[in-house]
This record gives structure tokens, sequence and C-alpha cells, in this order.
């Protein structure tokens, strides 16, 4: 390809990329954003460090000569490479997978294997956030009080989308731990708007090897089948491998529960997507009530995950 026909070519995918889209270094794995696209240059944004960084036209120019001569190794791309490997997958002609990246004057054009859709680019705050924006938007359609009452659809959007913020908040929580626990001295109570929290700690008791216990039941005079009783590791074995059935030796009780086990994250991401659309189109005070009520909601929901 032409270098001006491929500049031309990579702008024009790096600006028809949606908003929240990122692309990822094909080595190091570092996330990106492109910023804006000039005559000379493609601006991109490192998401771990923010970072800013010019990718120039005459570098481009030069990654491209070396694929028309051939495939180029992706373990051998330098840092200062990676990202322009990355853009240069937007273009249908050039093919990418774990091993190399090439120019194919044939190729059928394919989503890059380094571009992450903006579904996908949240962070797992964000994740939480909407996930907790669209809870919020059908309990405000839905009589949740009796959930008895409500249709097989929503009835499994209300599981899903519970489940998902119960989880996501729970990773968000876990993620807060350790920064407190470094400002939260013995004894001492820290206080937020929602609530307070103090230091904690909780015993956890593994026995030690079985060698060690034995010797100490030995000096102290104490019966060694006392403490030692059946194996359910073994005991699984012996089931696999003979005839021995499993009610013989198991007491069995049946736990029947939902489980969920797929999340469309596209749909949500749509839905989510068309709240924002449909808030943005409304003006004057409608607008300004529904971001009032909408901030309202965000805030419970805040509350009601910190009590819990």
């Amino acid at each position: 390809m032409e270098p001006d026909d491929a500049w031309t070519t990579l702008r024009r995918q790096c600006e028809a990329l949606e908003p929240g889209a990122e692309l990822v270094t094909p080595v190091s794995e570092r996330p990106f954003e492109i910023e804006r696209t000039d005559d000379d240059r493609i601006v991109v944004r490192f998401g771990d460090s923010g970072e800013m960084r010019p990718l120039w036209r005459e570098q481009f120019v030069v990654f491209l000569e070396q694929l028309d001569e051939g495939a180029v190794s992706v373990d051998h791309l330098q840092p200062g490479v990676e990202p322009y490997a990355s853009v240069v997958t937007l273009a249908d002609e050039y093919t990418a997978d774990e091993e190399t990246i090439s120019y194919d004057a044939d190729a059928v054009g394919g989503e890059s294997p380094f571009l992450v859709s903006p579904a996908a680019a949240r962070d797992r705050p964000e994740r939480v956030h909407d996930d907790a924006l669209l809870l919020a938007a059908l309990l405000e359609e839905l009589d949740a009080a009796e959930p008895a009452s409500l249709d097989t659809d929503s009835l499994t959007d209300l599981y899903v989308l519970a489940s998902d913020v119960q989880h996501g908040s729970n990773r968000v929580r876990r993620s807060a731990r350790d920064p407190l626990l470094e400002r939260l001295g013995p004894d001492q109570e820290l206080h937020g708007r929602y609530g307070t929290v103090r230091r904690t700690t909780r015993e956890r008791r593994e026995p030690t090897d079985a060698e060690t216990i034995f010797a100490a039941l030995d000096d102290r005079g104490i019966p060694r089948e006392w403490v030692t009783g059946v194996d359910r590791d073994k005991l699984d074995v012996v089931l696999a491998v003979t005839d021995l059935e499993e009610d013989e030796v198991y007491d069995v009780d049946e736990d029947v529960y939902v489980q969920k086990t797929g999340v469309d994250e596209d749909e949500k991401y749509s839905r989510l997507r068309g709240i924002a659309d449909r808030i943005d189109d409304l003006e004057g005070t409608e607008g300004e009530d529904l971001r009032e009520e909408l901030d309202d909601i965000e805030e419970r929901l805040e509350e009601a995950l910190s009590a819990g």
C-alpha cells in the first residue's frame, strides 16, 4: 500500500473508533486511547499512566515499509514501536495473530486483535457504577417488592443485575481494604459520609503437618485416634476406582438454587448508552429534574451498598 493511502486509511480508522474504545499494545498489553489525529501525527493517551504520546506519520511509514518486506514478529517489537503496531492493525490489509503482524493486500478485513470495545474497556469501578445505574433504572420500572408477580424476563434481568452489582461492589470493597488498613491504627475508627470503619482481627487456624501433630500428641499421651478421621479426597478416589456406591459413604443433601450462567455485557452497555442519550436529549426543567433524580438514585445505592 502506498504511504499516503496507508496514512489516510489509518487516520480514518482511528477517527471512526467508538467513543470509549481502546487499543492495547501487543507485548506489554498497555491500554491506550486515540485522543486525536492531525496531519502528521496520531496522539494517544495511555490508560495506566495518563501519558500522552504522539505517533508520527514518518514512523508509521518506516514500520509499514518493514511490513512490505515481510511479517514482523510480535515478540521482537520494541516498547516504542508497540502502539504503532496496534494502530496499523486497524487497517484491513494488515493482519495479526499471536506471533506476527503482516501485510496482505487480499486480506478480508477483520477486527484488530488489539482493539477493545467500549463495553470491555471499562475498569472495575466504572462497571460497578454502570451496573448500579442499570439496576436502579430497572427497579424504577418494576415492582420488585412482589417478585412473584414479575414476568420471567424481568425477573431474570433483576437477578442478573443484582448479582453483578453485588459481586462488582465486593471486588471494589476488597480493593479499598488495603489502603484503609494502612491508615487505620489499633482501636482507631475512620468516619466517612456513609458510615464508619475500624480495624478488626480474625484468626484462621489450619492444622500443621501430621508428623508435628502426632509428636505433640505422643508427648502428652493423647491417643492419635482422637484426631484421625476419614480423608475426603482419598474417599473420592476409592469411589472412582471401586464399585463402592456414593450413598454408602455419603449423606447427600440436594441444594437447589439459581445460578447465573451468562451476562450480555454488550446489551447492558447498549442499554446504558440509551439511558444516557435520552437524558442528553432532554432539555430544560425536565432534563434537570431527571438528572437530579438519577443522582439521588445513585446516592441511595451507595448508601445501601455501604450498609451491606
